[in-house]
């Protein structure tokens, strides 16, 4: 039995492999071939019953061969001890790799953990730096606060001196006299201002009998409303009675009341009271130029008594808008304090009118496009970049060109609101159909792959290159030359390779420099590379790629030049004409 079990240890970890052997019978006896047949049959079905993995460590196949061992150590006799002691052998060579993985495992643990622990302090330091850096402008903001506090305070202090004269022009008789004549004009001007004015208690008593006098005015309207719905009826009556009378009474007076009433109650549920009547048949009511007299009257008083807010409120309001329009922009424009000067807290009587004007127009109406434009230009002024955002996006003011150029203008000259006012440029040029304005907005924004979408769809192959000349950038460069995969097929490019450096590489320096790192980066992939891009040239003309290296040549990038003109020589049907390289000519091949 020795050899069998020898067998057996050597070969266990393949027992799966390995195919029940019979063993010469000189060797064993029939009782313990079946007793090593069982055995097989054990570990087969142990490991079926356990899915034990194909290959590799595994805790339960070693279970199993632990099992078998135990076996064939109770069956065995003379053996026993040395394979007790083999065994114990292998399970401690078990345990042992147990314990080294475990400690394998523990150290990548504490190694992951240690690079956690560091990326933690860096980012923690990280951090502590960022903060330090807001605390130092948070800082520098707060003395710029208080420094402008100090000046406000000064000039609210200095805004009730009555200026004087030096100790020289104190001294001159000329420079008194025209100090008296000053200070004599500013007296007049001031009774003048005191003349044209009443008390608090006067202006309070005005009110109450303007309002008094309003709602007197609409008892009467109401009353005159009624009275003409009654005029109307009465003379339908006339009417009706007149023809009865024509047609010799054919209907008997009672009748014809009773059908008039019914036809005067029917008319009253289907159109209500408040029928509007014709104008020649109605009495006059309010006088229309009499209420806007008297709407200006109250607007000028508003505006005279300092209450912008009111007067803004007012213009805005008024009927059929007479009070909107520049004229009146100017009005508040000339009362508004100049632009850094007026008090904390106070806004100025220009962006009282621009946001009574947003709040009372009606939806679906935009304002002139005059008005439009001062209107965005006061906003940008004063910094009202929320309110101006509400006006684009609820479409209350008329989108124009110049609406857009403004805003964009705006952008180039602060760099803090630039991305604010470009978006709004945007949805101006897109609303009033500029689409290559909206395509260079969204470039100045950084949105490359929106514009290069939008410009896929919108723009020709004109107006792309005017926008790429305006907003020279590699990653756009890119994007607009490169093929694009799609689902089945390959499409082209949107721009042509060509056209686009052979006009880039004719302009500026900056658009000069965009082209040639194109064409290097070009170069850098590979020849194969550069081949196939002037191959699957949209516009591929061999006159574009000629005037291309005669380009890169004049701008001493002879490498390029030579690198093109190769890939070029190399297609057929192409030949050098002269040898030098400024002078290279290219003719197509003619088949015959």
């Amino acid at each position: 039995m020795s050899e069998p079990q020898k067998s057996k240890y050597n070969k266990s970890p393949r027992l799966r492999e390995d195919t029940p052997r019979a063993t010469p019978d000189i060797l064993v006896c029939e009782r313990e071939e079946r007793f090593f047949k069982s055995l097989y049959e054990f570990i087969e079905h142990e490991k079926q019953f356990l899915q034990c993995p194909a290959e590799g460590a595994d805790e339960l196949r070693y279970s199993i061969y632990r099992s078998v061992f135990n076996k064939v150590i109770c069956r065995a006799t003379a053996y026993k001890r040395l394979l007790s002691t083999i065994k114990t052998e292998y399970d401690d060579v078990v345990v042992e790799l147990k314990r080294r993985e475990d400690d394998v495992r523990a150290t990548q643990r504490i190694l992951t953990t240690s690079a956690s622990q560091s990326r933690s302090l860096y980012t923690c330091r990280r951090r502590r730096q960022q903060l330090k850096d807001r605390i130092c402008e948070l800082q520098t903001e707060t003395s710029r606060l208080k420094d402008e506090m100090k000046r406000q305070k000064s000039w609210t202090e200095q805004r009730h001196w009555i200026p004087g004269l030096t100790v020289a022009e104190s001294q001159d008789p000329e420079a008194l006299d025209r100090q008296l004549r000053r200070l004599q004009a500013q007296r007049t001007a001031l009774l003048d201002t005191r003349s044209c004015c009443v008390s608090l208690d006067v202006k309070d008593q005005l009110d109450t009998e303007l309002r008094t006098h309003e709602l007197r005015r609409d008892e009467l309207s109401t009353e005159n409303k009624r009275l003409s719905i009654l005029w109307r009826r009465l003379r339908s009556v006339c009417g009706r009675l007149s023809h009865w009378e024509d047609d010799e009474q054919q209907v008997p007076l009672e009748d014809l009341l009773s059908s008039m009433l019914e036809d005067m109650r029917l008319s009253g549920e289907t159109n209500g009271d408040d029928v509007e009547l014709f104008e020649d048949e109605e009495p006059s009511g309010v006088n229309e130029s009499e209420l806007v007299n008297d709407h200006v009257i109250r607007f000028m008083d508003l505006l005279s008594s300092a209450q912008y807010e009111d007067a803004a409120l007012l213009a805005a309001r008024s009927p059929q808008g007479v009070l909107r329009n520049l004229d009146v922009m100017e009005l508040f424009k000339g009362v508004s304090p100049p632009l850094g000067s007026a008090p904390p807290g106070s806004a100025s009587p220009l962006l009282l009118f621009f946001q009574a004007l947003l709040v009372t127009v009606p939806p679906g109406v935009q304002l002139s496009p005059p008005l439009s434009s001062q209107c965005v230009l006061m906003a940008l002024r004063h910094g009202a970049l929320r309110l101006l955002t509400h006006a684009v996006t609820q479409n209350k003011l008329s989108f124009s060109e110049q609406l857009g150029d403004v805003l964009t203008e705006h952008a180039q000259q602060n760099m803090g609101v630039a991305d604010q006012c470009l978006a709004l440029a945007s949805v101006v040029y897109e609303a009033c159909g500029r689409s290559r304005k909206s395509a260079l907005s969204m470039c100045r924004r950084g949105l490359i792959h929106s514009a290069a979408e939008f410009m896929e769809h919108n723009l020709t192959t004109d107006d792309i290159i005017w926008v790429l000349c305006r907003s020279p950038s590699l990653s756009l460069l890119q994007l607009l030359t490169e093929r694009r995969s799609s689902d089945r097929c390959r499409r082209a490019a949107i721009l042509s390779v060509g056209v686009a450096c052979s006009t880039l590489l004719a302009a500026d320096p900056p658009h000069q420099e965009v082209a040639l790192q194109l064409l290097d980066g070009l170069v850098q992939r590979g020849r194969e590379v550069l081949e196939d891009v002037v191959l699957e040239d949209s516009g591929f003309s061999v006159d574009t790629w000629t005037d291309i290296t005669s380009l890169c040549s004049a701008l001493r990038r002879d490498d390029l030049s030579r690198t093109v003109l190769a890939v070029l020589l190399d297609q057929s049907g192409t030949r050098v004409l002269t040898p030098d390289l400024d002078g290279a000519r290219l003719m197509e091949h003619v088949f015959l």
